[in-house]
């Protein structure tokens, strides 16, 4: 099994940065394609970023120019850098992972796996 474990979630000033973290764990996992979503408070789940196998990113309008995806696939973690954060980015974010798994000795595609969420807070 593959568990992604989300980190770097909490509380900023209006302004303030934060850095999330996405690390698959488990089973050997070749990253894919990775995105980010987040649901506000009383509202539903909505994207934020992605980026494809070809490293071709898209963002949100309401996020495009502060915030930018990034993976590693070395330490097989997918990021998002969030700047000049606002009250309204204020919500649950959740990372997904889309690659390889290892079956025996052969890697298998097609994979879709979601981190369980990590809180992002904006207040002053």
């Amino acid at each position: 099994q593959v568990q992604l474990v989300e980190s770097g979630g909490g509380l900023v000033q209006p302004g303030g940065s934060l850095r999330l973290s996405c690390a698959a764990s488990g089973s050997a996992f070749s990253i894919g394609a990775v995105a980010w979503f987040r649901q506000p408070p009383g509202k539903e789940r909505e994207s934020v970023a992605s980026m494809s196998t070809d490293g071709t990113t898209n963002y949100a309008d309401s996020v495009k120019g502060r915030c930018t995806i990034s993976k590693d696939n070395t330490k097989s973690t997918v990021y998002l850098q969030m700047n000049n954060l606002n009250a309204e980015d204020t919500a649950v974010y959740y990372c997904r992972l889309e690659g390889s798994r290892l079956v025996g000795s052969n890697w298998y595609s097609g994979y879709t796996y979601w981190g369980q969420g990590t809180q992002v807070t904006v207040s002053a």
